[in-house]
C-alpha cells in the first residue's frame, strides 16, 4: 500500500481489503503498525490478546519497613510489571483487598486498557476513596503502566511525554537534640551534595516529628500503651530560633524545608509560618490538618511562605479547591494513596495550570518500586518542584534491582523499558515482615500532657 492509498483508506476510516483500520491491523495487514489495536502485530504475525494472568502481593521489609508490591503477570512470556500498594500500618489489609477482591476482577482483562481498569475498579465497591483501595489500586496501576513501557520497549518517562529534565533535585531530612545538632546535621548533608534540606529540631521534655523524644511509660510497656507527650507551644517558640541559627551559622545558599505535620491548632500553624517568613523557607509543609484545609485561605493573606500539603490526601475533593484557588505552593501527595500514576499525572497536569510545583511524597514507606514510579513523573512533568529522597540500603538495592540512583542530592533513572526496576521474589522472602503492629501504633498515642490525643 503507498502513502495515496493510505490517506485515502485513514480518511475512511478504512483499511486495505474494505477493512476497517482496526480490523486491518488485526489481520496483519499492516506489519509495520506495532501494538495496533487490541491484538499486537509484531513481524507481520499476530499476536494472542494480551491478558492478565495472575496478580500478586509480596510484603518484604528489607530496610525493616513493611512494603506492599504488586506483580501483575500477561500471558505474553516474560511480561509483567510492579507496583507500589504500601500502606504501611495496614499492609495486611492491602493484601487482603488485592489477593481476595482485585485479582479475581483482573484476571482476564486486557492490562493495556490502564484507564477503564482503574476508572472500573475505583468505582467497584461503590463506597471509594479509602487509603486501602486506594493503595491496592494504585499497585496495580503501576504495574499496568511498567507492563506498557515494556510492550512499547521505552521507559515510562518517555509514554508521558519525554524528559523536561535531566536529573531530578530531591532534599533529604536531617535532625538533632540542639540547634547546634541541626547545624551538624544540614553541614553534612551539604557535604553529600544536598541543595534541600529538611531541618526537624526536639523540643526539651517533649517528642517532635521527625526527631523522636521523650517516651511515658517505660519501654518494657507494649508498644500500643507507649504515650509520646507533646505539646505545640514549646515547638511554636524553638522552631524560629533553629532556622535564625541556621541562616546566620550556614547563610542563604542552602534551602531550609521544615514539616509542621499538623501538630499544631491552626491559629499557631499560621502564627508560626508567618514567624518563619523573614528566613525564606523553601516550603513549610501540613500546617493544618486535613480536615482545616479551610484555613488556608486565611494562611495566603497572611504570609508569602511556601506552602505544602497532601501527603494524608485520599479523595480529590481534599485538594481540588487548594490548588484551583491557589493556596497551596507544592503537592505533597503519596501517589499509591490516591491511585497510582493515572491519577498522579491528572494532578499533575491540573497543578500546571495554577503555578503548583510537585512535590511527591517518598519516605521509606514508599517502595523502590513507587520511588521508580515518582522519579519517572519527575522527569517528564514541567512544574515539577522537589522530590523527597531517600538513600536505598544494599539489601533494597539487592531486592529491587534498578532502584533509582541518588547521587549529590539528585535522582535518575535508568533507560530500561518501563519502570526500570525489577524484584528479586527470593530474596524478597529473606526480609519478611514479622512485626505485624498494633491498630493505634504509636500515632494514636501521640498525646498533650492532659491526654488529648494528638492528630498526626
Amino acid at each position: 500500500m503507498n502513502r495515496r492509498q493510505w490517506l485515502h483508506y485513514s480518511a475512511a476510516g478504512m483499511g486495505a481489503a474494505g477493512l476497517p483500520l482496526m480490523a486491518a491491523a488485526e489481520q496483519g495487514l499492516f506489519p509495520q503498525a506495532q501494538g495496533a489495536g487490541p491484538q499486537a502485530v509484531a513481524q507481520g504475525r499476530k499476536l494472542p490478546p494480551l491478558r492478565i494472568t495472575d496478580v500478586k502481593t509480596i510484603l518484604t521489609a528489607p530496610a525493616g519497613i513493611r512494603l506492599v508490591v504488586v506483580k501483575v503477570t500477561t500471558n505474553e512470556a516474560g511480561l509483567y510489571g510492579l507496583g507500589c500498594a504500601t500502606f504501611t500500618q495496614r499492609a495486611r489489609v492491602v493484601e487482603t483487598a488485592i489477593d481476595k477482591y482485585l485479582k479475581p476482577f483482573l484476571i482476564g482483562k486486557d492490562p493495556l486498557q490502564i484507564e477503564d481498569v482503574y476508572q472500573s475498579g475505583f468505582v467497584s465497591s461503590y463506597w471509594r476513596n479509602g487509603p486501602v483501595l486506594g493503595n491496592a489500586l494504585s499497585g496495580v496501576d503501576m504495574a499496568l503502566w511498567d507492563i506498557l513501557g515494556k510492550r512499547a520497549g521505552l521507559p515510562l518517562y518517555q509514554l508521558f511525554g519525554g524528559k523536561c529534565r535531566e536529573f531530578v533535585d530531591t532534599y533529604t531530612h536531617t535532625s538533632g537534640q540542639t540547634l547546634r545538632d541541626v547545624e551538624n546535621a544540614v553541614r553534612a548533608a551539604q557535604q553529600r551534595g544536598f541543595r534541600y534540606i529538611r531541618v526537624q529540631i526536639a523540643v526539651p521534655g517533649y517528642s517532635t516529628y521527625g526527631v523522636g523524644g521523650a517516651m511515658q511509660p517505660q519501654e518494657d510497656v507494649p508498644v500500643n500503651r507507649r504515650v509520646v507527650t507533646w505539646e505545640p507551644g514549646p515547638y511554636a517558640r524553638l522552631l524560629p530560633k533553629l532556622f535564625d541559627h541556621l541562616r546566620k551559622q550556614i547563610g542563604d545558599e542552602v534551602e531550609l524545608l521544615h514539616d509542621i505535620h499538623e501538630r499544631v491548632p491552626p491559629i499557631l500553624g499560621m502564627q508560626m509560618c508567618r514567624d518563619l517568613e523573614q528566613y525564606r523557607p523553601f516550603f513549610i509543609e501540613d500546617p493544618f490538618s486535613p480536615e482545616d484545609v479551610g484555613y488556608f485561605e486565611k494562611l495566603r493573606a497572611l504570609t508569602s511562605t511556601p506552602l505544602a500539603m497532601g501527603e494524608l490526601f485520599n479523595n480529590p475533593n481534599e485538594y481540588l479547591s487548594l490548588i484551583s484557588n491557589r493556596l497551596i505552593d507544592f503537592i505533597r501527595i503519596h501517589i499509591s494513596q490516591i491511585g497510582g500514576l493515572t491519577m498522579a499525572r491528572k494532578v499533575g497536569q491540573l497543578c500546571e495550570f495554577f503555578a503548583v510545583r510537585t512535590a511527591w511524597h517518598g519516605p521509606g514507606d514508599v517502595s523502590p518500586v513507587g520511588h521508580a514510579a515518582n522519579v519517572h513523573l519527575d522527569l517528564a512533568t514541567p512544574n515539577f518542584g522537589i522530590q523527597e529522597g531517600r538513600q536505598f540500603n544494599q539489601a533494597e538495592q539487592d531486592v529491587f534491582p534498578g532502584c533509582p540512583t541518588l547521587r549529590n542530592g539528585a535522582y535518575t533513572v535508568t533507560d530500561r523499558p518501563g519502570l526500570g526496576i525489577d524484584l528479586n521474589e527470593d530474596l524478597a522472602r529473606k526480609f519478611p515482615i514479622t512485626d505485624d503492629p498494633p491498630f493505634d501504633m504509636r500515632w494514636g498515642n501521640t498525646r498533650r500532657r492532659d491526654g488529648t490525643v494528638v492528630k498526626p
